[in-house]
């Protein structure tokens, strides 16, 4: 089923559903298209566009499937991140056990392109949605889906939901990061009581914990180890009680994109259980990296030794107006590029197929459909100028745009990304 969905990406036509495509190419399949291999720059591309690098992508694949593996980790990249199927199938070639997914829509997206092992980072209480995922268990026996349970009350609804599924629903208990923090159950005895709700029940199936460290209040190395100390720990209490019972792989799993290494060196201490263990990492956005929160913000910069990832994404868009020498804009705004978390930086200027470093030209603002240049007087920067700018934050660059060029360092576009939110 895979091969044949993504197959079909290939068949769709290209028209006014994708922005910076290339208007001759209107009528076109994207697999027609991809074929003839067209220049980003001279091959009829519309700003504003948003492109992401071959080279790079291949590199950030590579190298996250390489630390998981000399680490001893199972990977299972957060799917929310890009909501490309290609990617998911290009990251389970490169060695991850499954996808994490945050919501049902996107475990549906999932299914669709074939993922067979799916982590839901989310207690999920939806009846409909649960009836769904009973129903893709009991049709594919090869399906693994687990998800969050964080509540006494949830398991009841869930329970209920479920009544009489063929296959029970995995659960893992999740553990809150701290007071004030996001999801999770905020105590070991609290955490012990959702565990037996879980085990009183026929429809679930207990198999582990997890959580999330990057949202540990005030995040520190220490406080990230001592977090994650709570949820081995709490591994090993459930499995002391017997609570891991019905499973033969207890999973135990955290991991963004920021302490993966801390992941990785508590999971290296991970002690016996009684059955062999799934250490699960979840990191996502190091698929297309940025040039802001997670240049900042990446594990790499702490172990260097074990490589880097590299920004994938850069957004081009077209000098519009320069009503003085001390302004500029550009014609992509807040529809096009990610502004969450940081703007743009704008990073290179390219003008009759020279490019060249963006020198004095800075993002101070986005409009809707402007970005707000400020230059300096001296700065080389003439109306129908491209100017190329790094993103902060993938999650909210990918989801701006259904179908991405993916070019390779000279321009040339190979492959069109597309995705699903």
């Amino acid at each position: 089923m895979a091969t044949e969905a993504l197959a079909r990406l290939a068949e769709e036509r290209v028209d006014h559903r994708f922005k910076g495509l290339p208007p001759d190419a209107a009528g076109l399949t994207v697999g027609e298209l991809a074929a003839q291999r067209r220049n980003l720059f001279t091959g009829g591309f519309a700003t504003p566009v948003l492109a992401l690098s071959a080279e790079r992508l291949e590199h950030n694949v590579r190298l996250m499937e390489t630390y998981a593996d000399r680490h001893g980790l199972a990977f299972a990249p957060h799917g929310k991140t890009s909501m490309a199927p290609q990617l998911f199938q290009r990251q389970i070639e490169h060695g991850a056990w499954g996808i994490t997914l945050a919501v049902p829509h996107q475990v549906w997206v999932a299914r669709e392109f074939g993922v067979q092992r799916v982590f839901l980072a989310n207690e999920l209480v939806d009846a409909a949605s649960l009836r769904r995922i009973s129903a893709e268990l009991t049709a594919d026996p090869s399906f693994r889906f687990v998800c969050y349970v964080d509540s006494v009350r949830g398991v009841e609804l869930m329970d209920t939901a479920l009544r009489g599924a063929a296959r029970p629903v995995d659960v893992v208990v999740e553990l809150a990061a701290g007071e004030g923090a996001r999801t999770g159950v905020r105590t070991e005895a609290e955490c012990v009581a959702v565990a037996e709700a879980v085990a009183g029940t026929r429809t679930l199936r207990l198999v582990g914990v997890a959580g999330y460290e990057g949202e540990v209040p005030q995040a520190t190395p220490e406080r990230v180890a001592a977090w994650l100390q709570r949820l081995i720990t709490l591994a090993a209490d459930l499995d002391k009680a017997g609570l891991f019972a019905q499973t033969d792989e207890i999973v135990v799993s955290a991991g963004g994109s920021a302490w993966f290494d801390a992941v990785a060196d508590a999971f290296a201490g991970m002690p016996e259980l009684s059955a062999p263990v799934l250490k699960l990492l979840r990191s996502g956005a190091y698929v297309s990296h940025d040039d802001g929160h997670y240049r900042r913000l990446t594990p790499f910069n702490r172990v260097p030794e074990e490589g880097a990832l590299e920004p994938a994404f850069r957004l081009w868009a077209q000098v519009v107006s320069r009503p003085t020498p001390e302004q500029a804009f550009v014609n992509a705004g807040k529809r096009d590029a990610a502004h969450d978390l940081d703007l743009p930086v704008a990073q290179v200027v390219r003008r009759d197929g020279v490019e060249r470093p963006a020198a004095g030209i800075e993002v101070t603002a986005l409009s809707d459909q402007h970005a707000w240049l400020r230059t300096v007087p001296e700065a080389d920067l003439e109306v129908g100028d491209w100017v190329g700018m790094g993103l902060s934050h993938p999650c909210t660059s990918f989801d701006k745009w259904q179908l991405i060029p993916l070019a390779e360092a000279d321009g040339t576009v190979v492959d069109y990304i597309r995705t699903f939110f």
